[in-house]
């Protein structure tokens, strides 16, 4: 196959033909088709890839990496966290315990879970608790989110009533416990859900109002920072009556939907592509109607049909390639200008950033530009295997 010849006619095509305006004008049709298709594709993927990283990041803080929790009751005790302790160094653990209380204040009512931590060991397993936690508890304190303390009017150092689940004696009936705290701290997590529903206080406090045993708790958190990997290493080590579970797991459905919501958005967007390859194909099958004649006067001196085939495919490549290029080049620019500038804000209590998070996985990427190149070669197949079919004989003599 001659080389030259074939490139030489490549770029002969790709001039701009007074004669048949619109063939040109197709071939750019096409070529902003792909570029644009690519574009979107890459920029709807960064965005799903960064709002993904960023509920994974929010909910990785208040879930925890790994839970450790009681089978039956009582089964967690001090024991247990010194002996994890020693085993697993390179692990933080924080035992907690909690109960569901409800918020009153103002005539407004919030329920919620309360834990009772230990301060110290809770400021290295949770940054958002860390950050709050500015100093220690007082008789009675807590510390809850934000948003809460917004929406109840209150700000460190007021008063709060919590209700919780146990009974009291009354006289003759039985009443909900109550107690009023003093709030020490304030958090934010950037996600409301847990802002409004989890509220700290100390051992102490929470052992005397709900007359717990010290030592005994309802679970313990555990920071790592490969969960997946430890999570099969502290389980060899628990007793039967303890078991462990990941944040993964505990949101399992969420970022399941998050995943096919993401590959039904890259199956849609790539259809953009696929429409636009097939301006390639009619753009390349009305060339090779157009140029009949000389296709197949090429063919009567000398050029072999490979050669012909070689001459559209390749130009249906230069055609998608180009577009495939100028996309990816489009899509990661238009990423860095949503990375440093607010052209798009969020509502902050909603997403918990109020900047668009962008984050494009390598693996996409790749997958975008395989899946535009593959769908640029079957859209030059066709029309240049047409072109090699043409019967110099039959076009020749009707000229």
């Amino acid at each position: 196959m001659n080389r030259r010849f074939v490139n030489t006619m490549v770029r002969r095509y790709l001039r701009f033909d007074r004669e048949h305006p619109f063939i040109f004008l197709s071939a750019i049709l096409a070529f902003l088709g792909i570029a644009v298709g690519v574009t979107v594709l890459i920029i709807a993927m960064a965005i799903m890839n960064g709002m993904e990283k960023e509920f994974e990041k929010r909910l990785f803080v208040m879930n925890y990496p790994l839970t450790i929790y009681p089978k039956v009751r009582h089964a967690i005790r001090d024991s247990l966290v010194e002996e994890l302790e020693d085993k697993f160094p390179d692990l933080k653990f924080s035992p907690y315990m909690q109960t569901q209380v409800l918020v009153r204040q103002n005539g407004k009512l919030r329920g919620g879970m309360m834990f009772g931590i230990d301060p110290e060991r809770e400021k290295r397993v949770n940054e958002v608790f860390a950050k709050a936690y500015v100093k220690p508890f007082g008789r009675y304190g807590v510390i809850i989110g934000r948003p809460l303390a917004e929406s109840l009017n209150i700000g460190i150092g007021d008063k709060v009533m919590f209700i919780f689940s146990k009974l009291q004696p009354a006289g003759l009936s039985l009443i909900p416990l109550s107690k009023r705290f003093t709030v020490d701290g304030l958090f934010r997590s950037g996600l409301n859900a847990y802002d409004e529903s989890y509220y700290y206080t100390s051992f102490h406090t929470f052992e005397k109002i709900l007359k717990r045993r010290p030592g005994r708790y309802d679970g313990i958190h555990v920071d790592s920072k490969h969960p997946m990997r430890d999570i099969e290493a502290l389980r060899r080590e628990l007793p039967d009556n303890v078991g462990i579970i990941g944040w993964w797991q505990q949101n399992g459905n969420f970022f399941a939907a998050m995943q096919m919501e993401k590959h039904a958005l890259f199956i849609v967007l790539m259809l953009i592509i696929l429409i636009a390859s097939l301006n390639i194909v009619s753009s390349l099958l009305m060339t090779v109607m157009n140029r009949r004649s000389e296709v197949a006067l090429l063919l009567s001196l000398g050029a072999s049909r490979k050669e012909i085939r070689q001459i559209f495919f390749r130009l249906g490549l230069v055609i998608g390639i180009g577009g495939v290029l100028v996309g990816a080049f489009l899509g990661l620019g238009g990423m860095e200008l949503l990375k440093h500038f607010d052209i798009v804000t969020l509502p902050e209590d909603v997403y918990g950033t109020s900047r668009l998070p962008v984050n494009l996985a390598p693996t996409d990427f790749v997958s975008i530009i395989i899946g535009a190149l593959v769908i640029t070669l079957l859209s030059s197949a066709y029309p240049a295997k047409k072109a090699s079919q043409i019967d110099p004989l039959k076009v020749l003599r009707n000229e």
